[in-house]
């Protein structure tokens, strides 16, 4: 099979249905599964690598904005292919207090199931889904490569979760 017919296949989870659970490493080496969140919301941000530009500049956007997520009972998860050492090292320069979680073996597992791992570059694609407290995908966006998220479209997302 080819990589374009690879790439077709791929499948983002639908917006209302249940999120793919999983269990990553955060920088620390501690586990972290989607499921044990269940009852507040989540904010899974996938990036392609760490101490990247864009990554970083998305990252400290949130790391600065970080009570707009606290307000709406949302808890961030940043997800990429580096390994646990290299995300504590770059969460310690860059003061990140949320979880970074290590989707690092088997190579992009986890982005894989949120149909956000590109295979030809082995980086997880600049995806955001915001999972509701019952587990349901309420909010994604893939954004092309090289084009950084939009915070307000957070701030969006994050308002419509009280309108469920």
């Amino acid at each position: 099979m080819t990589a374009a017919l690879d790439a077709a296949s791929v499948v983002v989870p639908a917006i209302g249905g249940p999120a793919p659970d999983f269990e990553l490493s955060n920088q620390f080496g501690e586990p972290v599964r989607l499921s044990a969140f269940r009852g507040q919301n989540v904010v899974l941000v996938f990036y392609p690598f760490a101490f990247s530009g864009i990554c970083t500049g998305e990252l400290c956007e949130i790391r600065d904005n970080l009570a707009m997520f606290e307000d709406a009972k949302a808890t961030v998860l940043a997800i990429s292919v580096d390994s646990k050492f290299s995300l504590r090292a770059y969460a310690a320069q860059e003061g990140y207090s949320f979880d970074l979680l290590a989707d690092f073996w088997p190579h992009g597992g986890v982005a894989s199931a949120y149909g956000v791992f590109d295979a030809d570059s082995g980086m997880a694609k600049r995806g955001t889904f915001i999972i509701d407290a019952a587990g349901h995908v309420r909010y994604s966006v893939v954004n092309p490569r090289g084009q950084a998220r939009d915070l307000q479209e957070y701030r969006t997302a994050l308002a419509g979760l009280g309108e469920a």
